[in-house]
């Protein structure tokens, strides 16, 4: 396991109990991880409470960075601001048995889905794992996803996990990392923001971590740290998930997932051409009935005067996520024997680089 306590810590908030997207409260992340020579993929997925989410949605808004993906369901969130489904992470050509799998789920817990109820929205976004893994078998059933929300809970393991099992990072081995920031209020006790990201993207020489360019480091010390033939251009993807328990409607938390990027970009991201880069934000405040019979909630949102240091909280907490992704990555060798080695096994005194 990474040792947390030897990284640097991005920006001057304090962090939450996990430093995790799932100390805002009801959030529980699962995974599912496929292990076995060509095959190294996964799904993995964040759930925002835990009752049924057909029924009580939660407010969401996304943005698309670069869009070079193929996601499913974001027509509808960024037409209502809404989430039904857990969020899902997979592989490229997986989207589509994922996206069955969570209409499934729906049916099954609400049998009149599609007919004296409205058609679910499933929410799957996917990243391109296809360098380790072999993803023309595609291999992921139902089944994974399934096993995925079974195992949902707060304590989140990080790095070559779930869908990050196959990813690659600034040509290192990426996958699944998150963080958290606590929130001042004007009143109360404050928030809590939490960051998930599925990291798959970037160049070496571009990575920054902690404000330190890494990237330019390593590739002058290492002969052929790729393993790739394919350096032309960018052909990775990263999902940023943001999770908040602060009172915002579509609108402002739209403006919330916008912030990721100032995060992501810190890392060195120029959100390359072949790169799909998706933001999505919610917030567990409060739940929009989906039959109109039942009644709406009454809560005052916060005001956009109050909302800057939510931004700085997306900001921070998404550029610890993806180093904690990175980080907290093992070397993972896949497909035609294509390999990602794990920066920390690449660079073994990282701690020291980061104390001098």
């Amino acid at each position: 396991m990474m040792p947390r306590h030897l990284l640097p810590r991005i920006g001057n908030l304090p962090q939450g109990l996990r430093n995790s997207i799932t100390d805002v409260a009801g959030v529980t992340v699962g995974h599912c991880t496929l292990d076995a020579n060509e095959v190294q993929t996964g799904v993995t997925v964040v759930v925002p409470h835990s009752g049924d989410l057909f029924r009580d949605r939660v407010p969401a808004g996304a943005v698309v960075f670069n869009g070079f993906g193929k996601s499913v369901g974001l027509v509808q969130v960024d037409e209502l601001g809404l989430l039904e489904t857990p969020i899902a992470l997979t592989n490229t050509f997986s989207v589509s048995t994922v996206a069955a799998a969570q209409i499934r789920q729906c049916i099954a817990a609400n049998p009149e889905t599609g007919r004296l109820l409205p058609t679910v929205n499933p929410l799957v976004f996917e990243c391109n794992d296809g360098f380790l893994n072999d993803i023309q078998r595609m291999v992921i059933t139902e089944d994974h996803y399934q096993h995925a929300c079974a195992h949902a809970g707060p304590n989140v393991a990080e790095g070559s996990v779930g869908a990050g099992r196959g990813m690659s990072c600034f040509e290192l081995k990426g996958g699944v990392g998150t963080a958290s920031r606590c929130v001042p209020a004007a009143v109360g006790d404050g928030y809590i923001l939490g960051a998930l990201v599925l990291a798959n993207y970037g160049r070496l020489p571009q990575l920054v971590m902690g404000g330190r360019p890494l990237g330019s480091l390593l590739s002058k010390t290492q002969t052929n740290p790729l393993q790739s033939k394919d350096v032309e251009s960018e052909k990775g993807s990263i999902i940023l998930l943001i999770a908040t328990d602060a009172p915002l409607d579509a609108r402002q938390l739209r403006r919330l997932a916008l912030r990721a990027g100032a995060g992501l970009a810190r890392t060195g991201s120029v959100f390359g051409h072949g790169s799909g880069d998706i933001a999505l934000a919610f917030s567990t405040a409060y739940t929009i009935p989906q039959l109109a019979a039942e009644p709406m909630p009454t809560l005052a949102m916060l005001h956009d005067g109050l909302i800057d240091p939510l931004f700085q909280a997306v900001a921070d907490s998404t550029e610890q996520a993806i180093m904690h992704a990175i980080l907290g990555a093992s070397s993972v060798t896949g497909r035609n024997g294509h390999q990602r080695k794990a920066l920390t096994d690449m660079m073994p005194n990282w701690a020291d680089f980061f104390r001098q």
